[in-house]
C-alpha cells in the first residue's frame, strides 16, 4: 500500500506542476513573451551564455529569471549590465518549478520580448519538470566530458537546442566529439548542437540567429 500512495503523491505532484505550467505558457504566448527554460550542470557557463546571448538579440526585451539554491551572484552581475533580471533560491530544491516562475513573472512585469529562465546547475531534476517554457536549452561543456549524452540521457532528451561551451579547451582536453554526437543523436535527431565559447564568444551568433528565428524576428 505504501507504494501504491508514494506514486499517487508523486503523480499529483507532477500534474500540479504541468497545469500551472501550461497555464503560465499560455499566458506568456498572449503577451508575446518567448520562454526558454536554461538546463546546464554547475559551472556550464550559463549565465555567461545569456550574455552573450541577450548582447546579440539587439532590439529585442530581454528578461532573466535567475534559479540558485543560494546566493544572487548572477543575478547582480545581469543587472548591472542592464538586463532586467530577477532572483530566486531554492534553499536546497534541485530545480526550479512552475508555481516560483509563476510568483517571478508577477514581479517582472514582462513586455514582449524573451524570458530566459537559468534553472539550477543540475541535469537530472529540471528535464523532468516543464515550468512554462517555449524551448529547452541545453549548455554542456567539454570539460564534462564526452559521456554525459550517456550517463544524463533526459536532459538531451528534451532538449530543443545543445550548446556545447568551453570549446576553446578542446585542444588541450581529450574530448571525444564524435562519441558525444553519437549519444545526443541517439536520443535527439533534431535539436541543432553549436559549439560555442564564452571565452572568446564563437558560435553565440548562431544561437541569436535561432532564437531570432523561433519568434520571427
Amino acid at each position: 500500500m505504501s507504494e501504491n500512495k508514494e506514486i499517487e503523491i508523486m503523480q499529483s505532484v507532477y500534474d500540479k506542476n504541468d497545469e500551472t505550467a501550461s497555464k503560465i505558457n499560455g499566458l506568456l504566448t498572449e503577451k508575446g513573451i518567448f520562454a526558454v527554460n536554461v538546463m546546464g550542470a554547475p559551472g556550464a557557463g550559463k549565465t555567461t551564455s545569456l550574455i552573450q546571448i541577450i548582447k546579440r538579440l539587439e532590439g529585442v526585451e530581454s528578461y532573466v529569471i535567475e534559479g540558485d539554491i543560494e546566493a544572487d551572484f548572477d543575478t547582480k552581475k545581469l543587472l548591472s549590465l542592464g538586463v532586467k533580471a530577477i532572483q530566486i533560491n531554492t534553499g536546497g530544491a534541485c530545480h526550479l518549478d512552475s508555481p516560483v516562475i509563476g510568483e517571478a513573472i508577477e514581479k517582472l512585469e514582462l513586455q514582449k520580448g524573451v524570458l530566459f529562465i537559468e534553472n539550477i546547475g543540475n541535469l537530472v531534476c529540471p528535464a523532468e519538470f516543464m515550468i512554462g517554457e517555449h524551448v529547452k536549452m541545453l549548455i554542456s561543456t567539454v570539460t564534462e566530458g564526452s559521456d554525459k549524452p550517456y550517463k544524463y540521457p533526459l536532459a538531451f532528451e528534451k532538449a530543443d537546442i545543445i550548446l556545447i561551451n568551453k570549446c576553446d579547451l578542446i585542444p588541450y582536453l581529450d574530448f571525444d566529439e564524435d562519441f558525444f554526437m553519437k549519444g545526443v543523436r541517439a536520443l535527439n535527431q533534431t535539436a541543432p548542437v553549436i559549439k560555442v565559447s564564452g571565452k572568446t564568444e564563437d558560435g553565440y551568433d548562431q544561437v541569436a540567429a535561432w532564437i531570432r528565428e523561433k519568434i520571427n524576428l
